[in-house]
């Protein structure tokens, strides 16, 4: 029997395409884990590693920890946390941004004015969880799923606060950010 991570990327790729970064240097991760005091669950990682940084349909984007890259995950990060923990903005969450048990990690952005966060577990038997917050609105939505198992609904469709439909009729794609 194979993985759920296994599982969720392989139904990716079906969708998306073959992946062309596939990184297998773990350092990017473990450098910003270290900072952040928490480890990303596995298949938000493995999904980031084979894709890099990319958007996809257009509208989301997605960012490697690697340090190198124009567009880097750890530096966004460090930004978006910056900027929600600003009392203006702390409101519009369901909870505080941050590496720690319940609190918010940002780990994606969209063209429509989404920011996508990753719930950490309050646990050790707690699932990762997703929660999108619509930044035009005091909207947010959670959702009770792994982040793979979000875009694979993003991917075909399915509403989880972006919607994808109109801006890939003909199918979803990716593109490497610059």
């Amino acid at each position: 029997m194979r993985s759920p991570v296994a599982v969720t990327l392989s139904d990716i790729r079906g969708l998306l395409g073959e992946p062309r970064f596939n990184w297998d240097d773990p350092a990017p991760w473990e450098d910003l884990e270290r900072e952040l005091g928490v480890a990303f669950p596995a298949d938000f990682r493995e999904i980031v590693d084979a894709y890099g940084s990319v958007t996809i349909n257009g509208q989301l984007y997605l960012k490697h920890p690697a340090r190198h890259l124009l567009h880097s995950l750890s530096d966004a990060i460090k930004d978006d946390l910056e900027l929600w923990r600003d009392e203006d903005m702390a409101e519009f969450l369901p909870g505080p941004v941050g590496g720690g048990p319940g609190e918010l990690i940002p780990v994606a952005t969209a063209t429509t004015g989404e920011a996508v966060f990753l719930c950490v577990p309050e646990g050790p038997s707690s699932p990762w969880r997703v929660v999108v917050q619509e930044f035009d609105s005091p909207a947010w939505t959670l959702y009770e799923m792994t982040f793979g198992e979000w875009l694979l609904d993003y991917l075909k469709g399915r509403d989880v606060t972006l919607c994808a439909r109109n801006r890939a009729p003909a199918g979803p794609f990716w593109e490497c950010l610059p």
